[in-house]
């Protein structure tokens, strides 16, 4: 089995800063090497955020979160990173992880909880 969590929401004040993490354990020898982060806010579908190519160390970004956002992992933790700067109150969403795939846009195999995000102006 395959578990993923998140950590690191909060509230935070526009223009600040916080770091979700993402930790896989158990089975993590994944067959797809993507893995991404997603966001869902009330009333809303949920959207890519970013992704990262677990080999390479490529990386997409979602034009709303370009230049604020950086993805990044640690192989060795088995753990991905969302670094959000310059947060703004359009961030605020349950922020998920999501591991094995193939490509940015999925299909993912596993999920994690959400952690959520509120930006206040």
């Amino acid at each position: 089995q395959v578990q993923l969590v998140e950590s690191g929401g909060g509230l935070v004040q526009a223009g600040g800063s916080l770091r979700l993490s993402c930790a896989a354990s158990g089975r993590t020898l994944f067959s797809g090497y993507v893995m991404g982060w997603f966001r869902q806010a009330p009333g809303k579908d949920r959207e890519l955020v970013s992704a990262i190519n677990w080999r390479s160390g490529s990386t997409y970004y979602a034009d709303s979160v370009q230049g604020r956002f950086t993805i990044s992992r640690d192989n060795a933790k088995n753990t991905m990173y969302l670094q959000m700067d310059n947060l703004k109150p359009e961030d605020t969403a349950v922020y998920y992880c999501a591991g094995d795939s193939r490509l940015y846009r999925g299909p993912y195999q596993y999920w994690g909880q959400g952690t959520q995000v509120t930006v206040s102006s």
